[in-house]
């Protein structure tokens, strides 16, 4: 990304009231981040949802200061970065409305898979709890999946610890600046995680943890993810916010099931009895669930050679061949196409036999 690119997705990131969807939407319809900034107030102010307030602040010189400061730290510490439209964002986090436009990592990360798990609990882990983990994670290892994490107390290090110790490839999401450690008393498995996967975070450097952060950070968990595991949660806690968001992407939630009187299996149970999650009982349900004990035959899908697409159907087509089963929402900003139009084009490629209706507004070829 150019320097002067990097400044401007800096600014809108500095800049209150632009959350990622206005920024991408902004992204979108101008073309670039700095191109934003070059337009006329009349111009921005011709967009839906884009009002005077968010004008103001988005034209405010201090936050284009506060985005130089960052860029000098980012260039003088050789901090990597991903930006939300580049080839080396995470696939699946890159498909979420509300991901973050840019994120900063450390480590060796290799995050280019499909097998890709969550694992979240509560930080005041039980005996039961820890035991499971760690099975659970000695037991998937063969299938040789990234597993990530929110670097915290409990569940998380735990699951973080259990990966290193089955040579599995870990990512811990900060909920502050990747120089911001948090909890002081992990630095013990910062350099493990290092070699062994890496950090990632959406705050800048000096950002410290709080507690609205955490709450961001469970989005990329869940985003990230093909599934994600909760192995105790009480009937309330961050770990059911990260379920919840997996949902909502139409991921997979598992819950480890517990006792009706154990205070920290609350809310997992909760989650199997209202159906939010899978029950768990042991690796064989993620394995079973999510096909990885089938194995996968690459198979040569071609449109049939009599039909014929025009424009936006073939583009749509090629985009549901490359990146498969998607929703509705996401193949529309893919796509660059509103959402009444695709779903009219949509009904017509059904028709022509070319794609299939999946239950959530999701569709394949």
């Amino acid at each position: 990304m150019l320097e002067k690119e990097l400044l401007a997705v800096l600014r809108l990131q500095a800049t209150p009231k632009i959350g990622d969807i206005t920024a991408k939407k902004l992204i979108r319809h101008f073309g670039t981040a700095s191109q934003i900034f070059k337009e006329k107030k009349s111009t921005l102010q011709k967009l839906d949802g884009v009002g005077d307030l968010i004008i103001k602040e988005l034209l405010n010189p201090l936050y284009l200061k506060h985005a130089e400061k960052e860029l000098e730290y980012i260039f003088k510490n050789n901090v990597q970065y991903s930006y939300f439209l580049d080839v080396n964002y995470p696939k699946k986090l890159q498909h979420c409305i509300d991901a973050p436009i840019l994120i900063f990592y450390d480590g060796k990360l290799d995050w280019n898979t499909e097998k890709i798990i969550s694992i979240v609990g509560t930080r005041n882990m039980t005996n039961y709890g820890r035991d499971f983990c760690t099975q659970f994670i000695s037991e998937i290892a063969e299938h040789d999946p990234l597993i990530i994490s929110g670097f915290a107390y409990g569940v998380d290090i735990c699951a973080h610890k259990a990966a290193i110790e089955n040579n599995l490839q870990t990512i811990g999401v900060f909920a502050n600046g990747l120089d911001q450690l948090y909890p002081k008393r992990h630095k013990k498995h910062v350099a493990d995680v290092l070699n062994n996967g890496g950090l990632i975070s959406e705050f800048w450097h000096n950002e410290k943890p709080m507690r609205e952060n955490f709450l961001k950070r469970n989005r990329i968990v869940a985003g990230m993810s093909k599934a994600t595991i909760i192995v105790e949660s009480a009937e309330k806690g961050g770990a059911l916010v990260t379920a919840d968001i997996a949902n909502s992407y139409h991921r997979d939630v598992f819950a480890l099931p517990g006792k009706v009187t154990d205070y920290y299996s609350k809310g997992c149970n909760n989650l199997i009895k209202n159906n939010q999650a899978h029950l768990l009982t042991s690796a064989h349900d993620v394995i079973k669930m999510l096909n990885w004990d089938i194995e996968e035959k690459k198979t040569v899908k071609q449109t049939a050679l009599f039909i014929d697409l025009d424009e936006k159907e073939q583009k749509i087509y090629d985009y549901l061949l490359a990146n498969g089963q998607q929703l509705l929402d996401v193949i529309a900003i893919d796509c660059d196409l509103p959402v009444y139009q695709l779903s009219s084009i949509l009904i017509q490629m059904e028709l022509k036999g070319v794609v299939k209706p999946k239950p959530g507004k999701m569709f394949e070829v």
